[in-house]
């Protein structure tokens, strides 16, 4: 087999896994799924959270893909592309984990970025924590961030539309 459908299938998979990541994030976790996601938003001294249990559905997606390629679970009828599809899902679910919670929220390591874009990602991620609640909202995806200017007018409107409550601080409001 070419090495170049399966680079370009993880590659792609990676890629489309911030959109996932985002419409899950908007929809599901800030929707019906708040029940695990809340804790996320709320001070606490635990070291996992409800919302570790996403990470859960990620790894039960990967895993659901390479059964799915493996010859040795389905045999002839194992779909070829779908090993390299939970490989990208993988990579994605491990860039999530360094960025998110590991950069971001600092639960593995303590850096804080002075400049460029891994400053851009935490700070993106803060106004996305600006709000109370599940209600409004910005920034809800992991590894692409938007320009934080961009972020705290989008925050500013919500506010005064009534659609979003900024915590104290607001970030930056």
């Amino acid at each position: 087999m070419a090495v170049m459908p399966p680079v370009l299938i993880v590659i792609a998979t990676m890629l489309a896994m911030e959109g996932v990541a985002w419409a899950s994030h908007k929809y599901i976790m800030h929707g019906f799924g708040w029940a695990w996601h809340r804790d996320h938003h709320e001070p606490h001294d635990g070291v996992l959270e409800k919302n570790d249990l996403f990470g859960l559905v990620g790894a039960a997606m990967s895993i659901s893909m390479f059964a799915l390629g493996s010859p040795l679970i389905l045999g002839e009828q194992a779909w070829w592309p779908a090993t390299w599809i939970g490989l990208g899902i993988l990579g994605y679910g491990i860039i999530y984990t360094l960025v998110h919670d590991g950069l971001v929220h600092q639960r593995y390591f303590r850096w804080v970025p002075r400049s460029g874009y891994a400053r851009r990602i935490v700070q993106a991620h803060k106004l996305h924590h600006a709000t109370v609640g599940k209600e409004g909202g910005v920034s809800f995806g992991f590894v692409f961030a938007r320009d934080p200017a961009r972020l705290k007018a989008e925050l500013k409107r919500q506010r005064e539309a009534g659609i979003a409550v900024l915590r104290e601080g607001g970030g930056g409001l």
